[in-house]
């Protein structure tokens, strides 16, 4: 009865606050896990709830297909929350339903968390995105780049690298610090597989050697190869900081923007709300997993693959960067910091192999630390010149459109290949409700 009472008195509250006039027009309800914006109908911000009620239907077919456990989308435009629904399952084998507060592997949706850090680290003047490398970490002042046989399967040789590897570099994927897990050379095979993988295996410091002691597959600024400057920038950070790279975003971009169930491990309390996969590949029929398990503590916090988060704290997060850095009145970076990142970075004589790690992004050019759209046709996904993005390989996808005033948000465990698939539907069915 009182909780009803409270209820009721709140909405009266908000609803007085939004129609009134001096100091309550200005108050706006604080964000919840279920309500991290302003909610609005969709017909209110030029979305039509006809069609979007056809994700439902999509997700629906697909969960009792077995093609995916369950899902989280969020939608917002014009700084309202005008979807956000759960669908499926956040454990199907034991019988748990998908909630909104579920909490999900983002992977290398991480990336640009760390990314806004070490701009916000810029903006103290605490770095410089063109230091290099070797001021912090000096073993990485001589480097090498490996030169290879025709087939890849032998170096050759190595020359010396021709610059030194910059911030720069680490946040555009032109460092030549490759993932071992995404070719099959000899230099990939010296590499760990991935963020994760890396994280799992070898302390802050044992990885950074592990780096430095390998030669590089590219020369600096050469070309754009997915791997490991992200996880190298956010040693940087604590090297800055002196704290832990999630003690920092906790102080600078968590904290302040209300996000807070996002890190980079699941404490026990927390741990019913975290979504599983599928046990098996329902493309290959073969076991998978989730990498990391996010409620064991890894050697170190990997800026390029190993936080968690949910559809309303990353929603958070990503309207941040629409709003030009600011959000609620709560400034992360200034607004030509925000307009630098969200630019394409790489040069004309970059070689982009952008489509190697993410197929729907070909096409793309690169900011830092995440995607930028340079054209409206040729790429494979609906939007507009200049949205931006990054997904991650668990099943998580996130964009924001700011032409449209659009953010979307998606949430799924399902790190197969299928990922690829739904990153082009959710696409699809979002923008042709756009009115």
């Amino acid at each position: 009865m009182r909780s009803a009472l409270n209820t009721a008195l709140s909405v009266l509250f908000w609803t007085i606050a939004a129609t009134g006039t001096g100091a309550w027009a200005q108050a706006t309800p604080p964000a919840t896990a279920e309500d991290p914006l302003p909610r609005a109908a969709p017909e209110d911000v030029g979305l039509s709830s006809a069609r979007l009620a056809r994700i439902a239907d999509v997700l629906s077919a697909d969960i009792a297909a077995g093609r995916m456990p369950g899902a989280v989308i969020a939608i917002a435009r014009r700084g309202k929350l005008a979807y956000f629904e759960a669908f499926g399952w956040r454990d199907k084998s034991a019988g748990v339903r998908m909630t909104t507060d579920t909490i999900f592997n983002i992977a290398s949706m991480t990336k640009p968390l760390t990314t806004v850090a070490a701009l916000a680290l810029q903006e103290q003047g605490k770095l410089l995105i063109d230091d290099r490398v070797a001021q912090y970490f000096p073993q990485f002042g001589s480097m090498q780049v490996a030169q290879l046989d025709t087939t890849g399967d032998r170096i050759t040789g190595l020359v010396a690298a021709a610059r030194p590897i910059t911030i720069r570099d680490l946040l555009t994927h032109t460092s030549g610090l490759i993932y071992g897990g995404r070719g099959s050379t000899a230099v990939h095979k010296l590499y760990p597989a991935g963020s994760a993988a890396a994280a799992a295996e070898l302390t802050g410091p044992e990885f950074l050697d592990k780096l430095a002691g390998a030669p590089l597959l590219w020369q600096p600024g050469s070309t754009w190869d997915y791997g490991f400057g992200l996880d190298v920038t956010g040693q940087i950070i604590e090297r800055i900081t002196h704290q832990s790279l999630g003690a920092y975003l906790q102080q600078a971009v968590f904290a302040p923007l209300g996000m807070s169930d996002t890190g980079f491990l699941i404490p026990p309390e927390k741990a019913a709300r975290y979504a599983k996969a599928l046990p098996t590949d329902p493309e290959t029929g073969k076991p998978q997993t989730l990498d990391p398990d996010s409620t064991r503590e890894q050697k170190f916090e990997c800026g390029g693959g190993c936080a968690v988060s949910t559809a309303a704290d990353y929603l958070r997060f990503a309207s941040m960067l629409l709003g030009g850095g600011e959000l609620d009145g709560k400034r992360i970076l200034g607004r030509k910091t925000v307009q630098y990142m969200t630019s394409n970075q790489l040069s004309p004589s970059t070689t982009n192999l952008i489509y190697r790690a993410d197929p729907t992004r070909a096409d793309y050019g690169f900011g830092l630390g995440l995607a930028v759209r340079r054209t409206e046709g040729v790429v494979r996904l609906l939007g507009s010149v200049g949205d931006f993005s990054w997904p991650g390989a668990s099943g998580t996808n996130w964009w924001v459109d700011p032409r449209e005033q659009l953010v979307v948000v998606f949430m799924a465990h399902t790190p197969g290949t299928v990922r690829w698939h739904y990153r082009e539907m959710i696409n699809a069915l979002v923008y042709q409700a756009v009115e």
